[in-house]
């Protein structure tokens, strides 16, 4: 994407988006928020929790009892002073679940909708060149009764970024697509909100769309949000309830490929936990990845294992111990990271396991989820 145009400075965020709202009917919501340039902040819950009525109170789609957006160091909700900021006149760029593009024009033609205060003779140029950016070269001329899934997300993603945003709204953008191509477009989001560092907000209910894109995270349910936290913080937490929002706990944060071996079949990651061995699949030295440890793959040990068929024994304190039950998350301090192990109560009792017991977090190779490249990044220095 070396040709991605560049959003305009002028007034751009320098304090990103800040949201708080509450209201009891007709959905209860209560929501407070922040989200800086260049971070994606994953609004994440079941369906009915209030997610698409917290992105359409920021776009000033919809009027909570209570609430105060700000974007950029402008106010554009403020109800205790009666300030409305009509959607219109939002720098936002948002892009629907259905994607909401007018059947009657061409992809160029949705696109140039969003340029009414460019001058005529430019937005062609413009808007052709966003079509390139998300690779729909070629396709300008298509109806998007003529386009793909993926094409059609692409059309309303490139719409949404043409109106020079100080916010990108995402309500559930991969919901219409199958996995395969859910997993490109995680690619070319992520390479695109690298570059135009604008603050992100994504609804989604699929858990893999947070784990690959988001930097924090805001867990909804029943309208009640937690405080959005870094990716990485969150999913480290034993306290809270990941299988009431439908999830096994799993540890994720950012990793970089140092070495592969292809006699081994195996690729070494540089990380926040230390050195881990993963699949080389197709792994390349040099890119970042997204990676995922889930729980339940963690076996704790006292002392180093003997010979087994496992690649990563990584020495380990417990730091925290989730609420008492059969099964019983454990918060380890792993080099810099914090990873959760979900054990038994028994295994807890045997192992003696308390705060700050040294232990060994045992966690084979292919138990790793690497989660892609992120974006080109150097080469890692030798």
């Amino acid at each position: 994407m070396s040709d991605l145009p560049a959003l305009r400075t002028d007034g751009s965020p320098a304090d990103g988006l800040q949201v708080d709202v509450a209201q009891e009917t007709p959905t209860p919501l209560s929501a407070t928020l922040h989200c800086a340039p260049g971070q994606v902040l994953a609004v994440f819950g079941p369906s009915g929790s209030g997610k698409t009525t917290l992105l359409r109170s920021i776009a000033g789609l919809h009027r909570p009892a209570r609430a105060r957006v700000v974007c950029g160091g402008e106010v554009w909700t403020d109800s205790a002073a009666n300030r409305h900021v009509p959607t219109h006149s939002r720098k936002l760029g948002f892009v629907f679940q259905e994607y909401a593009l007018f059947p009657h024009l061409t992809a160029r033609g949705n696109v140039m909708c969003a340029l009414g205060d460019r001058p005529a003779d430019q937005r062609k140029a413009v808007t052709d060149r966003w079509l390139d950016a998300v690779h729909l070269t070629g396709l300008a001329d298509r109806r998007p009764a003529e386009l793909s899934g993926g094409q059609r997300q692409r059309v309303a993603l490139a719409r949404a970024l043409a109106r020079d945003p100080h916010v990108l709204l995402l309500d559930e953008p991969f919901a219409a697509v199958d996995r395969a191509m859910r997993r490109r477009l995680h690619q070319e989001l992520d390479e695109i909100s690298a570059r135009v560092r604008v603050p992100t907000l994504l609804v989604t209910h699929d858990f893999q769309d947070v784990v690959r894109l988001a930097t924090h995270v805001l867990l909804l349910k029943d309208g009640r949000a937690t405080p959005p936290e870094p990716i990485e913080a969150l999913t480290g937490r034993p306290d809270l309830p990941w299988h009431a929002y439908g999830l096994d706990p799993g540890t994720v944060f950012d990793a970089r490929v140092r070495t592969t071996d292809s006699a081994r079949g195996l690729a070494e990651l540089e990380s926040p936990a230390g050195a881990l061995l993963v699949p080389r699949d197709a792994l390349k030295p040099g890119i970042k990845v997204r990676v995922r440890i889930p729980a339940r793959e963690v076996v704790l040990a006292s002392e180093p294992p003997g010979s087994l068929s496992l690649h990563n024994v990584l020495p380990a304190r417990v730091t925290l111990l989730g609420p008492a039950a059969d099964r019983v998350l454990v918060q380890l301090a792993v080099g810099e990271a914090r990873i959760l192990a979900e054990v038994t109560r028994d295994a807890v009792t045997r192992l003696r396991v308390a705060e700050a017991a040294p232990l060994f977090a045992l966690v084979k190779s292919v138990s790793v989820e690497v989660h892609g490249e992120s974006r080109e990044v150097e080469k890692v220095e030798k």
